[in-house]
């Protein structure tokens, strides 16, 4: 009973360090060859739906999926089981992303054409940034996510009374223009605000009368202005992060797979396990 256990600690420490190491020869081929099985299975969901290309060769797709699909869960469980707290992966962003990743395919089973959803592998590809273990790629994701954290409370006042400008604009181009000019209802109009502001124009609906297009015109304004704001707010949490954020460790953590720590890290912040 020792050896087996011996054996499997030392099993789940090996699995440890090539899955989620990247210092490694053996880590570096492992991820090179996930990001490969990712690329190949977002482009077998793209060609399924290419309809001579599907029925030419429909079962080499649906075979090819189902061995990307099963590579992708064994990857899961030897995630969950070579960390100590695996709960704290199995509910972190890649941990939800690996997740949804393979229950498509799965789903297909009960749900006909859930498969396509597969596509959702493509965001395993933000793993790229790991796997390149450059510094200025490593440095430069960790500003941006704590800068968008930072703001973020920030963002949704800021869409809160945007949302409340759409609603009180669309209202207001309902009674100028009323229903012969398209704007057949509240919604229709508010729809055609959102177009507008966001500078889009598909030019469906369109104001007919000189207040209706005085109104447009103040709105695509607005537009810009709209545009600028959440980009300054991001801007300047980039700012305050760059100076206060210290050189983040390459190294994950055994407990929770985390590496954003700084080096100087005695615990990480994520979990609490002591280095």
């Amino acid at each position: 009973m020792h050896k087996i256990k011996s054996k499997y600690n030392i099993f789940k420490q090996r699995a440890h360090i090539i899955i989620y190491g990247t210092s490694t020869k053996a880590g570096r081929y492992f991820d090179l060859i996930l990001l490969g099985l990712i690329l190949l299975s977002v482009l077998l969901v793209m060609m399924e739906t290419v309809t001579e290309f599907d029925l030419k060769y429909h079962d080499e797709l649906v075979l090819l999926e189902w061995i990307i699909t099963g590579f992708f869960t064994i990857e899961y469980f030897l995630r969950i089981i070579s960390i100590n707290r695996p709960w704290k992966y199995i509910f972190s962003f890649y941990g939800n992303i690996d997740l949804l990743a393979i229950l498509p395919m799965y789903l297909s089973f009960f749900f006909i054409g859930t498969s396509i959803l597969s596509v959702v592998r493509s965001l395993r590809l933000l793993r790229l940034f790991k796997i390149l273990n450059h510094p200025q790629f490593t440095s430069q994701s960790v500003q941006l996510k704590k800068a968008i954290n930072a703001s973020r409370g920030k963002i949704v006042v800021f869409i809160y009374f945007v949302l409340i400008i759409t609603i009180i604009i669309g209202a207001l181009m309902y009674v100028v223009e009323g229903k012969q000019s398209g704007f057949t209802s509240i919604p229709a109009s508010i729809y055609w605000t959102i177009v507008t502001l966001t500078t889009v124009g598909y030019g469906d609906i369109s104001p007919v009368t000189p207040l209706g297009q005085f109104i447009a015109s103040f709105v695509m304004i607005l537009g810009y202005g709209i545009i600028a704001v959440p980009t300054g707010i991001v801007t300047a949490e980039i700012a305050k992060t760059v100076q206060n954020l210290s050189h983040h460790s390459q190294t994950p953590c055994k407990d929770c797979g985390s590496e954003d720590y700084p080096n100087n890290a005695n615990f990480c912040p994520n979990c609490g396990n002591s280095f």
